[in-house]
């Protein structure tokens, strides 16, 4: 795969920079804490946590990249920094809490320093994605993340989330194909109410774009057997929903 950066690195794309028939995205594909950033005061056990990044994400993208030759942009910097599934205003972009965790570093934050961290991180990350959309010109946006099996202390059943926004028809497509026995619902375990939904209204209802945000519960992904399962299954179920579409994802050689 070719690989792009962007001025202070806090964004890749991968994959080709032509016509494609699907952008893909990872905006929380790494837990790297800048040092002009520092560590938020956080020891090395949290910032490896999933509460830094999605487990198991970039990979996932990754492999669906390079089946089928598409772009998939991805952020390099941990979503506790900026989170780019987040707009600018949004008190969760640089959260002062993360379910159980304090993060001391997001304490009280200056508008300067949000101002920094946005210009740093979420600006090129936008203009990456958008970038990469009108090099594609494609027929559909997806964005890859995972998700934490145990939230607050509750265990959670649903394995495979399928979170749409006020455009749900690839979103229920792909609810509509067998996915041999794992527990797949729509907008679980998070939803527009919870803000998540942001990349989709950016950069795909505001083009038209069918859209959808797939989260994979990151123990299925932990293994490389569990990884190859929901690897196949959401591969095989992407490309016969977005058929419906008129959007042919051609396996890569």
């Amino acid at each position: 795969m070719s690989e792009t950066g962007s001025p202070g690195d806090a964004v890749k794309t991968q994959g080709p920079s032509g016509p494609a028939p699907v952008v893909l995205l990872c905006e929380h594909a790494a837990n790297v804490f800048p040092p002009r950033f520092g560590t938020l005061g956080l020891d090395e056990a949290v910032r490896q946590s999933h509460v830094a990044w999605d487990p198991g994400a970039l990979a996932m993208a990754e492999r669906l990249s390079a089946a089928w030759a598409v772009p998939v942009v991805q952020s390099t910097v941990s979503r506790l920094i900026y989170d780019c599934n987040r707009p600018p205003g949004a008190a969760d972009a640089m959260p002062a809490r993360s379910e159980m965790y304090d993060i001391p570093g997001n304490r009280d934050l200056l508008p300067e320093e949000r101002a920094r961290r946005t210009k740093a991180v979420y600006d090129p990350f936008v203009a990456a994605v958008d970038a990469a959309i009108e090099a594609a010109r494609p027929g559909a946006l997806v964005t890859i993340h995972s998700f934490t099996p145990v939230y607050f202390g509750t265990p959670r059943a649903v394995e495979i989330g399928v979170l749409f926004d006020a455009d749900a028809r690839l979103a229920e497509a792909l609810l509509a194909q067998d996915w041999g026995g794992f527990d797949v619902r729509g907008n679980e375990p998070y939803g527009p109410e919870d803000g998540v939904t942001h990349s989709l209204k950016r950069h795909a209802l505001s083009r038209g774009l069918p859209n959808v945000m797939v989260e994979i519960r990151n123990d299925l992904l932990a293994s490389p057997e569990r990884a190859d399962a929901v690897f196949d299954a959401l591969r095989s179920n992407l490309e016969k929903a977005l058929a419906r579409f008129g959007v042919a994802l051609e396996r890569a050689a």
